[in-house]
């Protein structure tokens, strides 16, 4: 028998034996994220392409259900700070891992992965940045959502003889038209981070772009006139919401939408994904968009984004999800499905829908502020207590108290400083 054969043979040996070894020890990746429900499709796209490419290595999905990863993060905290981390978990791009995680020294640095899958000129060079502290990078970006994104029903819109509006003052003249038309909801809210999620618009559109990023540079404090305005203005953005925003999720809320029960919600661009994909809908026809009211030419971005934690106990098969994840096949698995769109810079577009595709053009020609709500521009602990911060308004509608209990934050956290 020639030599090429026996090596041949013997190749193929060592993959049956290896591939039988990997099965009978039960190897695996523990997956932990938020993503459940309408978002699991998008993720179990990406366990069905990493299983493919290794066999014999299982997915393990360790998902916690809820308000935008709140759920999830909390029990993510007991379990690093008790000694048994996931393999890879779920993070905001930015200050929500580096703040919490990083400074604590849990994490390891994923600077050589980047080198070696080639990802240093593959992501935006905005987004690097994010992702980095101390000479080191510490998660890899799946994709990239846009925050400030106001979605209505354009037949609805058409009925009611309005058009989506261009600044908040617009918005609550439109709020008054429709209620006269007897709309007596215009906007849908949810609870939780949804009501967070609509105050950074309400921030963005009234601040502008540069107010916004000076806001949380320092430059601008909370309790400037032009801060308190925010506080004022949201509160009136609430007159024309639902009453029982804290009882609704996210999607219960854009259903009101769909169903015709509310004009409008902001929300990110996730929904996008769940009204295509969940309930069908085609863009453009049963849902449309518009950047929320003050925001266009500026793009509040997040990005989900996952780490290594030290003392992952599968680490090889983590760095192995990594990179299926950080790949041009991997996000362009998902993220079609997530109603996101790509990381990277090189995506192919034809894979997405009208919306992806028009929010690819505008990442790459508009503004770009993080988001707050979503963990970029302030660490988890001022997160934290500015959720009571806005329970606290919503109920009181006090805007000077607002403005000075979120500076009294500010200081805390360190902003600016």
């Amino acid at each position: 028998m020639k030599k090429s054969v026996l090596k041949h043979a013997a190749l193929m040996t060592a993959i049956l034996v290896a591939g039988s070894s990997a099965l009978a020890q039960g190897k695996k990746v523990e997956f932990f994220s938020w993503w459940s429900g309408d978002e699991g499709v998008a993720a179990n796209a990406l366990f069905k392409l990493f299983e493919q490419k290794y066999p014999g290595v299982k997915v393990v999905n360790s998902a916690v259900a809820g308000a935008a990863g709140t759920n999830a993060k909390a029990v993510l905290k007991t379990r690093m700070l008790g000694g048994d981390p996931p393999d890879a978990f779920q993070v905001h791009a930015g200050q929500e891992l580096i703040g919490t995680w990083v400074v604590s020294n849990r994490m390891e640095d994923l600077t050589p992965l980047f080198k070696s899958e080639g990802w240093l000129t593959k992501f935006p060079k905005d987004l690097i940045p994010l992702l980095s502290s101390k000479g080191g990078i510490w998660s890899v970006p799946v994709n990239v959502h846009r925050s400030n994104v106001m979605w209505f029903v354009p037949a609805n819109l058409k009925k009611y003889g309005v058009t989506a509006p261009k600044t908040w003052d617009e918005f609550l003249t439109t709020c008054q038209t429709l209620k006269g038309k007897g709309l007596q909801t215009p906007l849908s809210v949810a609870g939780g981070f949804a009501e967070q999620h609509l105050w950074e618009s309400v921030a963005l559109g009234t601040l502008g772009t540069q107010g916004w990023n000076d806001l949380f540079s320092g430059k601008l404090k909370f309790t400037d006139p032009r801060a308190v305005k925010v506080w004022d203005t949201y509160g009136k953005v609430l007159d024309c919401a639902n009453k029982d925003m804290a009882s609704l999720t996210w999607q219960q809320a854009t259903d009101r939408v769909v169903k015709g029960q509310a004009a409008f919600n902001v929300m990110g661009d996730w929904a996008a994904g769940y009204m295509s994909s969940t309930l069908k809908l085609k863009p453009n026809v049963g849902f449309g968009w518009a950047p929320s009211p003050g925001t266009a030419g500026t793009f509040m971005f997040l990005s989900d984004s996952f780490g290594l934690p030290k003392g992952a106990k599968d680490r090889t098969e983590a760095l192995n999800f990594l990179k299926v994840l950080g790949s041009k096949q991997g996000q362009d698995v998902f993220n079609p499905l997530k109603g996101s769109i790509a990381a990277r810079l090189d995506s192919d577009l034809s894979k997405y829908n009208v919306y992806s595709q028009s929010a690819a053009k505008d990442w790459k020609s508009n503004k770009i502020v993080g988001s707050l709500t979503h963990g970029v521009v302030a660490p988890e602990s001022f997160m934290n207590d500015f959720g009571t911060v806005i329970d606290t308004f919503v109920n009181g509608r006090n805007a000077q108290a607002a403005a000075a209990q979120t500076q009294a934050l500010a200081d805390q956290a360190g902003i600016g400083k």
